[in-house]
């Protein structure tokens, strides 16, 4: 009679379930985590990036309408025991309308995960930004000594800090890229640049090589950026849209992002009070910082950052008109114009510099087409309102004879 193994069922290993890791929203919306898991496992760090990548960051674009109004005051002093009186000018700056509108439901794209260039000066776990470059062989006319020395023919990795004019120019190309509105793997002017993951370094290892860093004040950063509108255009639009109403104030345009950082740090007292903005300010006031500054900089214990990866979140995905029947029909609905505003996540053809090419999302153009009247009426109206617009319907009440959708052919 053949043996039976029995099994108790209340010793099998309990379900598989997903790490939750401890983290905290600094005031500005960032993820901030000192989970002593994240810390020390490479593996655990990368899942709980690819988990918190999948929420873009808060996208709005704020438009605030100010002018200038100058007063006077009498001040009256007493001197000696006579009383003196002189008028005093001054000015103050008053707000005629503040208002922002939110722009996450139009990422239609994300995330990309993406990785900086070996070339780009970004901080890979130190306190300096440094630069990955790989050397060429060196030319040996002596066979007898390749022969001896057959490394000395293969190329090299060297890792070396960035110079100041190198990190200049990265900083303006990184500024250029973003109010062009192109991705971290494009130039300024559209073209590519490299591969969305150029880093020869997975997310993964890059990962493993901070979960192994005995630094006590080390940091790794994993940014959001969203691309796909020419903001600057954008703001100009805006700003003469306004001007249009007769409104004669200063405006001010801003596209801010917030929510955009996930910020591991290590599980310690001291790194733990860096992260409080009230402590940090204490340490300040009584000079403690300048010696954890040193400390941070100049320890091989002390500091480093990493850098190097981040998420890329889409307005607008253009791509190369492909030869399936799904494009094929895309092409045969092009009719080459703009009639209407087209539904926000349907593919579609448009015409560019480069030919046809396939589009998802709206087009800067196409979104102030939508809340141009929006914008207009809240800048008449004076519209004073710290909850972003979501819709164009949530603007003020329409006054009577404002509503340009009434003329007949707009």
């Amino acid at each position: 009679m053949a043996d039976h193994l029995a099994i108790d069922l209340d010793d099998a290993p309990p379900p598989f379930s997903q790490y939750e890791a401890e983290f905290f929203l600094s005031s500005d919306g960032d993820i901030i985590s000192h989970d002593h898991h994240l810390n020390e496992d490479g593996e655990a760090l990368y899942r709980f990036l690819l988990a918190q990548s999948q929420e873009p960051p808060l996208y709005l674009v704020d438009i605030l309408g100010t002018h200038t109004e100058y007063r006077t005051r009498i001040i009256v002093n007493t001197v000696n025991g006579v009383r003196q009186e002189h008028i005093e000018q001054y000015s103050i700056t008053v707000t005629d309308f503040h208002f922002s509108i939110d722009l996450v439901p139009y990422i239609i794209h994300g995330p990309v995960h993406w990785s900086s260039p070996d070339s780009d000066p970004t901080y890979r776990g130190l306190m300096l930004r440094q630069i990955t470059a790989t050397t060429g062989a060196p030319n040996h006319s002596d066979e007898q000594h390749l022969a001896k020395n057959p490394a000395s023919s293969s190329p090299k990795t060297i890792t070396r800090n960035a110079t100041k004019d190198e990190i200049n120019v990265f900083k303006s190309d990184e500024y250029a890229r973003l109010t062009a509105g192109v991705p971290p793997w494009e130039n300024p002017d559209g073209s590519p640049r490299a591969a969305p993951q150029a880093s020869r370094r997975s997310l993964r290892e890059w990962a493993d090589n901070y979960a192994t860093s005995p630094k006590l004040l080390k940091e790794f950063v994993y940014e959001k950026v969203i691309y796909g509108w020419n903001t600057a255009k954008l703001e100009q639009a805006i700003e003469s849209a306004i001007a249009s109403t007769s409104y004669s104030g200063r405006v001010s345009v801003d596209f801010t992002i917030s929510g955009a950082k996930i910020c591991i740090r290590p599980d310690n007292r001291l790194s733990r009070t860096l992260s409080s903005t009230f402590y940090k300010v204490l340490l300040i006031i009584f000079l403690v910082y300048p010696f954890i500054w040193l400390f941070k900089r100049f320890s091989s214990r002390g500091g480093g950052r990493w850098e190097v990866y981040g998420g890329a979140y889409a307005l607008r995905l253009l791509e190369p008109v492909g030869t399936d029947e799904e494009d094929l029909n895309l092409i045969a609905a092009f009719d080459g114009g703009n009639a209407g505003l087209p539904p926000l996540r349907e593919p579609r053809i448009v015409q560019t510099e480069h030919g046809l090419r396939k589009l998802t999302g709206y087009r800067e153009g196409e979104w102030f087409r939508e809340w141009e009247s929006t914008i207009r009426r809240c800048a008449a109206m004076r519209l004073r309102q710290e909850e972003p617009l979501k819709r164009t319907v949530d603007g003020p009440g329409i006054l009577e004879g404002y509503d340009n959708h009434a003329l007949d052919g707009y």
